[in-house]
């Protein structure tokens, strides 16, 4: 019969979020050890314990990234997925600002051509989107393709990172803080 050491001792992370305002709305950044885990657009109930202090460092580069200042993110991740997931957002993290690549072509980057839809699976469940640009993921055709921020925040965010930016900004709803 198996029993337990009395001294035994169980390490339990635990999960700590904040929102963050951005120009669409509120985000909720959850983090787990030091790490960014997930990006919300839409802030819901998680376990966790709420600590906007503790994602601070991850608002401050959003924050840089909405007003223009920031093309790249400086920040631990560890996005909770499949092996095949996690090869698609490493594809998705190698797609420089300002440009969009298809399914297609991520799906050709990996070395995976018939699984075009599997990689828009993988695009879809993102964790951690914006960070990881999961938005400069386009149909073939360059159609705006399904965004879990809905398709107008993808608009937003290709706008932003448009060479034309400068010429024709992207409208702001909010200003972040």
């Amino acid at each position: 019969m198996a029993g337990l050491r009395g001294d035994a001792i169980v390490a339990i992370a635990v999960i700590v979020f904040g929102i963050v305002p951005a120009p669409f709305g509120e985000l909720l950044v959850a983090k787990e050890d030091g790490a960014v885990v997930e990006i919300h657009f839409r802030p819901r109930g998680i376990d966790g314990v709420r600590d906007d202090s503790a994602v601070a460092d991850v608002a401050a580069q959003l924050h840089e990234y909405f007003r223009g200042e920031r093309q790249a993110f400086d920040l631990e991740l560890a996005p909770r997925g499949t092996e095949f997931q996690r090869l698609c957002w490493n594809a998705l993290q190698r797609i420089p600002y300002g440009q969009t690549r298809s399914y297609g072509d991520i799906a050709r980057e990996i070395g995976r051509p018939a699984a075009v839809r599997a990689v828009g699976a993988a695009n879809g469940a993102n964790p951690i989107p914006i960070v990881i640009p999961c938005h400069r993921v386009v149909g073939s055709n360059g159609s705006l393709t399904g965004f879990g921020g809905g398709i107008e925040t993808k608009r937003w965010l290709l706008a932003l990172e448009s060479p034309q930016r400068a010429i024709h900004p992207p409208p702001r709803h909010k200003s972040p803080s």
